[in-house]
């Protein structure tokens, strides 16, 4: 993988780069989808690339696991193969999985022992298992194995936990240096900064991970209830820190407004699964705000969802229409929702990009935030 930067202003420390792998090129910065089993909910693969005109999508190492499982995966030839995708693909690496599923793990030094969702088998995963089990989806990049600590989280706990991750991460560099990609193109292994909301974990933290030397590395650990304010401090902290020249990912976030404030920060790459999730539950972003499109002020309401036609959706369905299928129950509805904030969301991502190599990107962002948290 490489990275180059095609614009730095400087009026911001965000920049407009290019990573390069073996499934093609990724213009930052980049929303990814969340295809968490291999499929983003309700999209198929032609409308993440003709419609929302996504440049790499994101899946779960931890739920391909479960399901449909390594066996099916390797036989496949990948998940590239599996589902029909030729263009870049990223795997979070389960860490998510020590946080979101507290109640049924077990974490020791060794690893982590989860119990499935689907039928309460017991798995292990420790951080040689984790770049296995990468190596046999097959993602261009894949992540380290890691700890994603809770908020609100104690000092002492936050300290532990980032010692273990960097001590986990440690052993997943070792077993990604012994051994090779199974499908024939090439793999990236980005480390995980950690260290919750305290300004001196999160500065030895990017330390660390700066020193390992990765062709990129990815921020944990926020986005998990922590006031934005907090997110934004410890973003810009640890972007400070990080090489210039390789590319940042921000994990798990986040609205419209997160997106421009972090790139702002210096961050490159995104994921979240928060434009599907909500749109299935009737909220749309547009270039003027929030719709919560089940209220009955859109009943006859004929304009398009969006006038500045981030997506099909926007120019071809009004208002009135997806409300319309969301009183009705109607799945379309729910599909014309998550289609058109996926579209959004890639849509806002060239426009910053734009804005960046024009070298206004500041000004822009300023402009644009106020009306992205604006509910209409």
């Amino acid at each position: 993988m490489q990275f180059t930067i095609a614009a730095n202003p400087g009026d911001t420390a965000g920049r407009a780069g290019v990573i390069t792998t073996d499934h093609g090129t990724i213009a930052t910065p980049i929303f990814m989808p969340v295809g968490t089993v291999g499929t983003v909910k309700t999209i198929t693969q032609q409308q993440l690339k003709d419609t929302v005109q996504a440049e790499i999508i994101l899946g779960n190492t931890f739920h391909l696991y479960l399901r449909p499982g390594m066996e099916i995966l390797t036989a496949a030839g990948g998940l590239h193969s599996f589902i029909g995708w030729d263009r870049p693909m990223l795997t979070d690496s389960g860490g998510y999985q020590v946080y979101s599923l507290a109640v049924n793990r077990k974490i020791k030094e060794e690893g982590v022992r989860f119990q499935s969702h689907i039928d309460g088998s017991y798995h292990t995963f420790t951080p040689e298992r984790a770049i296995d089990i990468q190596r046999q989806i097959g993602a261009d990049i894949i992540m380290a194995f890691d700890e994603c600590t809770p908020y609100p989280c104690d000092y002492e706990y936050a300290k532990d936990s980032m010692h273990l991750t960097h001590r986990w991460l440690k052993r997943c560099i070792d077993q990604f240096d012994t051994t090779t990609p199974l499908y024939g193109h090439a793999q990236t292994l980005f480390p995980i900064v950690q260290g919750s909301v305290y300004p001196d974990l999160r500065e030895q933290s990017a330390t660390f991970i700066a020193e390992q030397g990765a062709a990129g590395n990815a921020i944990g650990g926020l986005s998990v209830g922590e006031p934005h304010e907090d997110m934004y401090a410890m973003t810009e902290l640890v972007s400070g820190i990080l090489p210039k020249d390789k590319p940042r990912y921000l994990m798990g976030v986040g609205t419209p407004a997160n997106l421009l404030e972090c790139i702002h920060l210096g961050i490159d790459m995104f994921d979240c699964v928060m434009p599907t999730r909500n749109g299935r539950n009737g909220m749309l972003f547009t270039a003027e705000g929030i719709i919560n499109i089940k209220n009955k002020k859109w009943a006859a309401d004929f304009s398009p969802i969006d006038p500045e036609g981030a997506a099909p959706t926007s120019r071809y369905y009004t208002k009135a229409y997806l409300r319309h299928l969301f009183q009705a129950k109607e799945i379309l509805g729910m599909h014309l929702a998550s289609l058109h904030n996926l579209s959004f969301y890639l849509w806002l991502m060239k426009e910053a990009r734009q804005h960046l190599m024009a070298g206004d990107f500041a000004d822009w962002k300023n402009r644009m935030v106020p009306k992205l948290t604006n509910r209409l």
